[in-house]
């Protein structure tokens, strides 16, 4: 399967699931393709063929992005160079959660969340330990007696029920002794805990081009989150409000057109402005992006100031529900 076609099965899943799907990310470099939501859920996407392509530096991006848009970080992908990606596991590329097609398929459509993830070793599942001791007990079972019937030590099976994930096969065999649901699903929107204590990457810093309009926007209130991989050059967050501004600059023409166009769809996904700093600007606004001339941005005193004009070039477009 080619990755455009990939690419479009995967949006048509996404919107049969009900999510609110953006514009693809038609532009490079990109660190995601896609942006949905549906209801409060909101995932970044990645869509790749083979997912040994997806770097470091991408996923650092789509976790700092997933950080300030409130966000979840996900690469759909078919295979590794080695395999396919098998269905109901969810793999771990850099900290960012990997599902294959089919996965994303009985989660998102079918409401099937998968059981299974990948970790160095081999497949596991999370036991829900509580569950576990209760059902030891009611057989009258000792940890020694479980630990016996699978093969492990006693000290081992206190862990399972201290909450210890176990490998597939232990799962398994705990369910055939038992004869009971003794597992967590993988919740594909709280990864954290596959992390390894890994807190999201720092900013990188920002490039010459982009360092004046930093400094504009530092100066009246914003945190400002350079980005190196999206349609956008920054995530701008009001000191106060803490509302993220999708911001873009460079000279107007057919490429920022597109970037504008991209931002706003990616915008009205993630419920966030975005505005687009140009030289010159002939209208306000590129569907849902303001423009503004680089002097207005640099006339502008604080962020209410900026909220006012984005605000007023905006008015008479619908706000995303």
């Amino acid at each position: 399967m080619s990755r455009s076609a990939l690419v479009g099965n995967v949006t048509a899943m996404l919107a049969d699931a009900g999510f609110l799907v953006s514009d693809r990310c038609a532009v490079r470099p990109k660190s995601f393709d896609l942006a949905a939501r549906r209801g409060d859920d909101v995932i970044l996407v990645k869509i790749l063929g083979n997912i040994d392509s997806f770097d470091g530096a991408t996923g650092a991006e789509m976790r700092r992005l997933g950080t300030y848009l409130d966000a979840t970080p996900m690469v759909i992908g078919l295979r590794t160079r080695d395999e396919d990606l098998k269905p109901g596991v969810v793999y771990f590329r850099h900290g960012v959660p990997v599902l294959s097609p089919d996965t994303a398929m009985d989660f998102f459509v079918e409401d099937v969340p998968p059981l299974i993830y990948a970790a160095p070793g081999g497949l596991y599942v999370s036991i829900d330990g509580d569950v576990l001791a209760d059902a030891r007990k009611q057989r009258d079972w000792s940890l020694g007696r479980l630990a016996t019937e699978l093969g492990v030590s006693r000290r081992t099976v206190s862990k399972y029920e201290d909450g210890m994930n176990a490998s597939v096969e232990v799962a398994v065999r705990l369910e055939e002794l038992f004869d009971a649901p003794l597992t967590h699903p993988v919740d594909v929107f709280e990864t954290e805990e596959h992390r390894d204590g890994d807190s999201t990457p720092e900013d990188p810093e920002a490039g010459p081009d982009d360092k004046p309009l930093v400094a504009v926007l530092t100066r009246v209130g914003f945190d400002v989150h350079p980005t190196l991989r999206s349609p956008f050059k920054a995530v701008s967050e009001d000191d106060e409000r803490r509302e993220a501004l999708l911001t873009g600059h460079s000279e107007f023409d057919r490429t920022a057109e597109k970037r504008a166009r991209i931002m706003s769809s990616v915008g009205e996904v993630t419920r966030t402005q975005s505005f687009y700093v140009v030289d010159r600007a002939k209208r306000e606004r590129v569907d849902r992006t303001v423009l503004i001339e680089r002097e207005e941005v640099e006339r502008i005193d604080d962020a209410e100031d900026l909220r006012d004009l984005l605000r007023e070039r905006r008015e008479d477009v619908e706000e995303p529900a």
